[in-house]
Formats: C-alpha cells, sequence, structure tokens
C-alpha cells in the first residue's frame, strides 16, 4: 500500500543555493542519516545527476535502489524509483519558490510503497523520518 507525505519549510538560502545542495547528490549521506552510499551512474547534459544508485537504511531496513533524477532549472527536481530490494514505487520532489527574504520556500512531497508487507506504524515512522530529514537535514546543510 503506498504511503505519500509531504512538508513545507523555508530554508535562509537563494533557490539555486539549494538546488545546488539538492543536485549534489553523492552528499546526500552528509545530511540524511538514513543513506548509506550514493553513487551517480549518469548524469544530464548538463551535468546534473540522472541515474543514481543508492543504499538506504530506514526504520531497520536496508534498501538498494537506483532512482531517476529530472529537474526544471532551480525550481524543481523530481525522482522516479527504478528499481529497488525493498520498494515497488518511489516519488519524490523537492519544489523552490523564492520567498521575497532572500530565502526559499521548500515544498517537499514523497510517495512510497513497500515491496514486502510493512506494518502500518512502520511505515508511517519511515514516512515521518524523511520528511524530518527533508526539512531539519537539508536545512542544517543549506544554511550550515
Amino acid at each position: 500500500m503506498a504511503v505519500s507525505g509531504s512538508k513545507e519549510f523555508e530554508i535562509a538560502a537563494d533557490p539555486a543555493t539549494v538546488m545546488a545542495a539538492l543536485v549534489a547528490v553523492e552528499r546526500l549521506p552528509e545530511w540524511s542519516s538514513a543513506h548509506k552510499s550514493v553513487t551517480v551512474e549518469s548524469t544530464h547534459p548538463d551535468g546534473r545527476p540522472h541515474r543514481v544508485r543508492m543504499t538506504a537504511s530506514v526504520v531497520g531496513i536496508t534498501d538498494e535502489q537506483v532512482v531517476e533524477y529530472t529537474f526544471d532549472g532551480d525550481e524543481k527536481v523530481v525522482w522516479t524509483l527504478v528499481s529497488s530490494t525493498q520498494q515497488k514505487q518511489q516519488d519524490g520532489s523537492y519544489v523552490l519558490t523564492a520567498n521575497g527574504n532572500g530565502g526559499t520556500h521548500v515544498a517537499f512531497s514523497l510517495t512510497i510503497d513497500p515491496r514486502i508487507p510493512v506494518p502500518g506504524f512502520l511505515v508511517k515512522k519511515a514516512q515521518n523520518m524523511a520528511l524530518d530529514t527533508a526539512s531539519k537535514g537539508l536545512t542544517k546543510f543549506v544554511e550550515g
């Protein structure tokens, strides 16, 4: 059963700076404790990551996954699951908007569908951890 969640938050940096942090997927383990390793397998013509292999561990479940990223300037990044040992589906996005104060309003959304039956409370816990990491981890990484 797929579960979806979203979170909106502010970062005290312009959208280009926030996007630069998101583009640096190989640095994901620095701000997301769930991500153990990240390898960029291919890039878009502009050098941004396209296909990325990663190992993530959440609520005691380790997943080897491959995702594909697409970008819309410095405003949006979207990823879709290509393969995974633990998930049937994963779709996520960050939408960045200048907030008028020199900062960025971030809208994060994530949908996951575990491959194996997982108790609902564990799926919810994993989802909440992902939403928390997306906001607090990314904010700390960007703002220093």
